[in-house]
């Protein structure tokens, strides 16, 4: 049986802006830790443009692809053999789901779920670059402070428990730090 702490989930997410165009975002999650990764933006995925966000996303774990031992990804056209190949040189097996179960890539729908509900539907995004700066806020908030059920209500860089209140005086205040112009807050006691 698979282990979840050597998996990797990716998929791409669309997004309609307000001139009417679509770009797709492309993303990996690490199933275990649940970290999300940007891989990049295109309005035109090709060939070469995919392949290369895979050996961008491998040359960014540094030592640490060794821990990955799978991918789940769909069966997306714009995700093609190169691709696999980019991973599979890194001995990192590629599972597509049965085309009778396309939703099979669980990690990585419920990742894009969340994004829509908590982030995008809350924006309209007027262009590429506008999503983004949009993107790269969340990301830095899902990963660095957003709490996870599977993770005990931890955020995945968590290095202590959210619940541990240890050193900290009774008199501390609780501070607010607004993200995306309020859309999201954090709160935590000052440093």
């Amino acid at each position: 049986m698979m282990q979840a702490k050597s998996m990797l989930a990716c998929d791409f997410a669309h997004v309609d802006t307000v001139m009417l165009r679509r770009p797709y975002v492309s993303f990996v999650i690490e199933v275990a830790t649940r970290r999300a990764h940007i891989l990049g933006m295109t309005r035109h995925s090709t060939r070469t443009w995919v392949t290369q966000q895979a050996r961008n996303f491998l040359k960014a774990l540094d030592g640490r692809v060794a821990v990955f031992r799978f991918l789940i990804r769909d069966r997306d056209t714009k995700l093609i053999d190169s691709f696999d190949a980019v991973f599979a040189a890194s001995k990192i097996t590629v599972l597509r789901p049965l085309s009778q179960a396309p939703r099979a890539n669980t990690y990585a729908e419920r990742w894009i779920g969340t994004l829509r509900r908590e982030c995008l539907d809350r924006v309209l995004i007027a262009g590429e670059r506008h999503l983004m700066m949009v993107l790269s806020a969340y990301v830095t908030h899902d990963n660095g402070h957003r709490p996870h059920r599977s993770l005990d209500q931890r955020p995945p860089e968590a290095t202590t428990s959210s619940t541990d209140l240890t050193g900290v005086p009774a008199e501390a205040r609780v501070e607010r730090k607004e993200i995306l112009g309020g859309l999201i807050n954090e709160y935590g006691f000052p440093a």
